[in-house]
């Protein structure tokens, strides 16, 4: 019997993610959008202690204010050195208003004089999917490594250049995109949640609501719209 198609939101308005999700989803019986086709969605506080703490409020948020399924994740960087920092802040390590360069200077100043043996670090991403009436399912990936002593590499973002995976002496920052999307924390993470995605809406399909029947969302913008 042919599968409905199903409509996922992603809570992102990165093209770039889009395109990644729907690599992932090859296969699937889904119907991708983003952010960016609603508007009057707001942008949801990323508070938790965790990851997946984030990743899952996020989900639940998104899928509740579009009344659709609803698809976000939360990456960041452990180092064990500093006891887990700079975890869930990651992105703003240096400051609510830093950037990746502002982050990564601040996370080698503080690892400056560390032994490699001490600079062990791993790359964290966690996906979560959730539905308008609040389940949820996760899947997680890790990538680990250490820090290198200095920035190398122009590919990548974010603490990709002083970050070498374990079995390699690049950085990320350094490896060709191929290699980095075959062993990175997202990659893992994807192929991972690619199953985890697959089962949650199989078992949303046999609970007593069909999926033909969910109420359209309640934020639709024209399109092109920005959300």
């Amino acid at each position: 019997m042919r599968q409905e198609t199903v409509a996922v939101v992603l809570g992102t308005r990165n093209r770039g993610k889009v395109a990644e999700f729907k690599v992932l989803f090859r296969g699937i019986p889904v119907r991708l959008r983003s952010l960016a086709d609603f508007s009057g969605v707001p942008q949801v506080e990323e508070n938790g202690k965790t990851f997946r703490e984030n990743a899952e409020k996020k989900a639940r948020e998104y899928a509740k204010a579009t009344n659709m399924i609803a698809v976000a994740e939360d990456s960041g960087l452990e180092v064990e050195y500093l006891g887990g920092a700079p975890g869930v802040r990651s992105a703003r390590f240096a400051g609510e208003r830093a950037g990746d360069k502002e982050n990564t200077r601040k996370l080698l100043r503080l690892m400056e004089g560390v032994p490699w043996e001490q600079r062990r670090a791993r790359f964290v991403c966690v996906i979560c999917v959730a539905d308008a009436e609040g389940a949820t399912k996760c899947a997680e990936g890790v990538c680990s490594g250490r820090l290198s002593y200095e920035m190398r590499g122009t590919r990548g973002f974010g603490y990709d250049p002083i970050f070498v995976p374990d079995g390699y002496r690049k950085t990320m920052a350094e490896l060709e995109p191929r290699v980095k999307n075959r062993i990175s924390h997202r990659a893992e993470a994807m192929r991972a949640f690619r199953e985890t995605l697959r089962d949650f809406l199989e078992k949303r399909a046999n609970r007593s609501t069909p999926l033909s029947k969910m109420r359209p969302p309640r934020h639709p913008a024209p399109r092109g719209g920005a959300g």
